[in-house]
């Protein structure tokens, strides 16, 4: 019986660690869901330019198509295509290079796909000056795939990335 009590105690007092552990964290990052403010009811995303020196055709439609959905099903916002929406979103692929990120045995080993979005957000109700964004990313992938076999493989990747990173920027508080 003795051994039984040494056995909670010691489990309670790594759980009481724990629960510690994660409240102090919370001190430090405090995340707020979805910001919108109550009198915005409306949006319009607009397709993305592609201004990058190397253009993806499908990236520009994809990102915007991912964006728009990801922001009708978390937030309360309503997809509208006139001009009279609350908020409008417009960017641009700013960025579509490929660079060596590792060498082996003096061969290119990993080459990376560096993808950056310039976005503008118009907010019609407030009439703030319209808040712009820059958000890049990198996708590492193996030198011995092409470019077009490497888009094929980290398409989905890179459109989720990229979407997630401009909502997180839009809508969300880190305190």
């Amino acid at each position: 019986m003795h051994k039984f009590k040494k056995i909670v105690f010691s489990f309670l007092t790594i759980a009481g660690l724990a629960i510690l552990l994660f409240s102090s964290i919370n001190c430090f990052y405090k995340f707020n869901d979805v910001s919108v403010p109550p009198e915005v009811k409306t949006i319009k995303i607009l397709t993305f330019d592609n201004k990058a020196r190397y253009q993806n055709n499908r990236l520009s439609p994809q990102l915007a198509e991912r964006l728009r959905q990801k922001i009708v099903s978390q937030t309360k916002l309503t997809q509208v295509n006139n001009e009279n929406a609350d908020w409008e979103i417009s960017g641009y692929i700013s960025q579509y290079d490929v660079t060596t990120s590792a060498i082996s045995n003096q061969q290119v080993a990993t080459n990376r796909l560096i993808v950056g979005v310039s976005i503008t957000v118009t907010d019609r109700v407030t009439g703030k000056d319209p808040k712009n964004l820059s958000i890049s990313r990198s996708f590492d992938f193996s030198a011995t795939l092409s470019l077009t076999q490497a888009e094929q493989r980290l398409n989905d990747e890179m459109i989720r990335n990229l979407a997630d990173e401009i909502f997180n920027q839009i809508f969300s508080d880190w305190k």
